[in-house]
């Protein structure tokens, strides 16, 4: 019995100082914010920045699939040629094409490979 007394006298403790705290007015109307950042502010502008890093990456790299000429040979180890033949294999659907379809050597793609992307095309109707 003293046991359950003791319980009972306890939680009407806890919830007594929980409504006390939460009755008690600030010295402004507004009610006070941490300066510091939640975990979740934290985690979604971390991942908002990843997303932004990713889309410049993306945005830096020369589509193969609508780059002119001029562009391409901008490209290390493109010349007159292989911007020739790699219009003329278009549409590409992934970069890695450029060498299955032996469109450039491996050695010339692997310097190029981090500055080319390949973006799908829609299909026309």
């Amino acid at each position: 019995m003293q046991l359950i007394r003791h319980i009972v006298s306890a939680a009407l403790l806890l919830s007594a100082f929980s409504f006390s705290q939460a009755q008690t007015p600030s010295s402004s109307s507004k009610p006070a914010r941490s300066t510091a950042p939640s975990a979740t502010t934290q985690t979604s502008t971390a991942s908002k920045a990843t997303a932004a890093q990713k889309s410049t990456e993306q945005s830096d790299k020369l589509d193969i699939n609508t780059a002119t000429a001029d562009q391409l040979k901008t490209l290390p180890g493109i010349g007159d040629a292989y911007a020739a033949k790699i219009i003329g294999g278009r549409p590409y659907t992934a970069k890695n094409q450029l060498t299955t379809k032996g469109v450039i050597p491996q050695g010339t793609y692997e310097k190029i490979k981090e500055q080319i992307i390949a973006h799908r095309t829609s299909a026309k109707k």
